[in-house]
């Protein structure tokens, strides 16, 4: 995979084209899997993380669940690829940051990755636009037995597939869809929608998963159970969960607009002139903007502008992207400059591409 072509492209999680992707940006399912005649990868020595990077990457060429995959080999690529495969939630922050012999495959439409020698031998995640949790465990359960066809996980008939976090013992599977709620956190609502999920055993996390904030008010929801109920029953529970918050975030929109259209209005307006005409400006402040001119798209305040091309800012205005487009290093101030000159760039080829 040639990935400088990563900067002109955007992953099919960022089109939009999914159920309720006004909020729901994306749907992912995530499974723990080890190899079992091996130590987990934090015990293996170069020789053994070698071996099972060889074994696993040979099983990922031969397409398991029908899907093709580019493979990269994440140890030989330089810190600013890596940090940009993070960018777009390719890989973990553990798998960038660890050390040894370690890859990923990586599906043509970027929806599908397997970590090998992350924190466990094998993380294969499935992402899809909007709220589709169905969708994604179809594809991952498919790859997931295609591979198990080939290979012995380690797996115990008390406590399941066994992980390196004992947290991920039992099913291995973390369910998360990332929401975007600005309406919600303007009025400080959100407070209340964290103990509602936290009173049932889910957990909130920011945009690129645990240990990571909130930026531009989006907010992963996910099982932190793992163990002692099923694939299914977990995915059920997200399921479940999840229209509340939608309509939750749905209401408080329609009564910000009621209450006080124009100074809604107003703010989205700024935040999209903003944009349109900055200088310089931060990642911290362009994830704010653009949140607003997201909201302000769904609720009918900006009809110029298409949601996939906002959504495709947020990651593609991120510090590794911004230089793999620049083709070189840039300092925090340098990249505020090229990050402005980028927007303003891309939302001026919109207004000529509809003409």
């Amino acid at each position: 995979m040639d990935l400088e072509s990563l900067t002109r492209t955007s992953g099919e999680w960022l089109r939009a084209t999914g159920p309720e992707s006004d909020i729901v940006m994306s749907s992912r399912i995530r499974l723990a899997r080890n190899l079992a005649q091996y130590p987990f990868p934090a015990r293996a020595d170069d020789a053994t993380r070698a071996e099972i990077e060889e074994l696993l990457h040979g099983l990922i060429e031969q397409r398991p669940g029908g899907k093709r995959f580019n493979y990269i080999p994440v140890s030989t690529l330089e810190p600013l690829d890596r940090q940009m495969l993070v960018e777009r939630q390719l890989i973990s922050r553990e798998h960038s940051e660890t050390q040894g012999r370690r890859g990923v495959g990586i599906s043509d439409e970027e929806n599908v990755s397997l970590m090998v020698n992350e924190e466990d031998h094998l993380r294969m995640q499935v992402l899809h636009s909007g709220f589709a949790l169905d969708e994604c465990w179809a594809e991952i359960d498919r790859i997931d037995d295609a591979i198990e066809a080939e290979v012995t996980y380690a797996f115990s008939e008390r406590l399941g597939y066994l992980t390196a976090c004992p947290t991920n013992c039992g099913t291995g599977i973390r369910v998360s869809v990332l929401l975007h709620l600005p309406a919600l956190v303007a009025t400080k609502e959100i407070q209340k929608v964290f103990q509602a999920l936290q009173k049932i055993g889910l957990a909130v996390r920011g945009l690129y998963g645990e240990g990571s904030q909130a930026m531009g008010d989006f907010y992963q929801i996910s099982n932190q159970m793992t163990l002692g109920k099923s694939e299914v029953q977990l995915i059920k529970t997200i399921q479940d969960v999840v229209p509340n918050i939608l309509g939750y975030e749905r209401r408080v929109r329609t009564a910000l607009v009621k209450e006080n259209r124009q100074g809604l209005h107003d703010q989205v307006s700024r935040a999209y002139g903003i944009l349109q005409n900055a200088q310089t400006i931060s990642s911290e402040e362009t994830m704010h903007l653009l949140s607003s001119v997201r909201m302000g798209i769904n609720i009918g305040l900006i009809d110029d502008l298409q949601i996939p091309l906002v959504n495709e800012l947020f990651v593609h205005t991120q510090p590794a992207h911004l230089q793999k487009i620049r083709h070189a290093k840039l300092e925090s101030a340098e990249r505020n400059i090229a990050r402005a000159a980028y927007i303003r760039q891309r939302l001026a080829e919109r207004h000529v591409d509809r003409n």
